[in-house]
């Protein structure tokens, strides 16, 4: 094709493209001012129309003109993924911490309505062991003693010969669901959640009761001890979320009840997304770490207990200078 043939074809989506970047020189956001979408296959298609200009030998003029627009194209693109990737580094070192500290009231709440239950039935169990089989069926609790009896190779798992890698993507589904599941449940005016705080934190109070007297509290504690200071944490941060979506529907104020709801959804949605990348962490350890009877309980129980120290110290102290 020849040079004039090529511009004529091509002159209409070079001058969109050098648009888009004019917008960017003017201070516009990248998200704002370009599809982000679509931008990485325009910026692909002048790439190549470079390649093709130099190949086939057109003019300098051209040439430089592709050139500049591909060298402008790939600093839009590439810086704006450098400044996303810093906006969630700034999130999860100051902002995460201190967007839980300023909703301390809901945090609160979802915390006595999860480890209330959850840590308090392993003491009324002991006392009364038929409360366990008040909340779960015969059944389940004898699927969880074969689950956690000495002898496995691996803990927590009701098939030996699932792998860690299986059990890893299994544990992320699982807990991406229950967050997802405390938080959307905010919606029916904050009951939802409530109600899946109480029975998470209920149906691990009831296994963990019902295990510890028949005496595998040890395989089962040590288990539990280093995934849930990520994971039990998430879930109660995703029904704080929830909870205050239950709060903006239930008492407005002067808003109407969706402006109500969006302004309470923006803080919340946040919350969600520190949890559900908690709640990411706790499948990697419940997978290839907790799971395994080779690294003795003492060696759990301690390095459970520092994760626990650090997730109580980041969500106190972290983000109290600006970053």
């Amino acid at each position: 094709m020849k040079q004039q043939a090529f511009e004529r074809v091509h002159e209409a989506e070079w001058a969109a493209f050098e648009a888009y970047l004019g917008q960017l020189g003017h201070g516009h956001r990248f998200k704002d001012a370009l599809n982000t979408e679509d931008f990485p296959s325009r910026y692909r298609r002048i790439c190549h129309h470079l390649a093709l200009a130099r190949e086939r030998r057109y003019t300098s003029a051209l040439v430089r003109r592709l050139n500049e627009m591909s060298l402008r194209g790939h600093h839009a693109l590439y810086g704006a993924r450098t400044g996303l990737q810093r906006h969630w580094l700034r999130f999860f070192l100051s902002g995460f911490p201190r967007l839980v500290r300023t909703n301390w009231r809901a945090v609160l709440l979802a915390v006595a309505l999860f480890y209330v239950p959850f840590c308090g039935l392993p003491f009324a169990i002991r006392q009364n062991p038929e409360l366990a089989y008040l909340i779960e069926d015969p059944q389940s609790l004898a699927r969880m003693e074969e689950m956690y009896r000495s002898g496995n190779d691996k803990f927590g798992r009701q098939n030996e010969s699932d792998t860690d890698v299986f059990m890893f993507g299994f544990y992320i589904w699982n807990n991406v669901r229950i967050t997802f599941q405390v938080f959307a449940s905010g919606l029916l005016f904050g009951l939802g959640s409530i109600f899946f705080l109480l029975v998470n934190g209920l149906h691990g109070g009831a296994v963990a009761g019902h295990l510890t007297r028949m005496g595998l509290g040890e395989n089962f504690w040590s288990f539990v001890i280093t995934h849930s200071a990520l994971e039990t944490t998430g879930i109660v941060l995703a029904g704080a979320a929830g909870m205050k979506l239950g709060v903006a529907l239930l008492s407005p104020g002067r808003k109407t009840r969706l402006q109500s709801l969006k302004d309470a959804a923006r803080s919340g949605v946040a919350l969600v997304y520190g949890a559900g990348f908690m709640v990411f962490l706790a499948a990697f350890f419940e997978a290839f770490w907790s799971s395994s009877a080779l690294v003795p309980s003492s060696v759990k129980f301690g390095v459970g207990g520092g994760l626990w120290l650090l997730v109580v110290a980041y969500f106190l102290f972290a983000g109290r200078r600006h970053v």
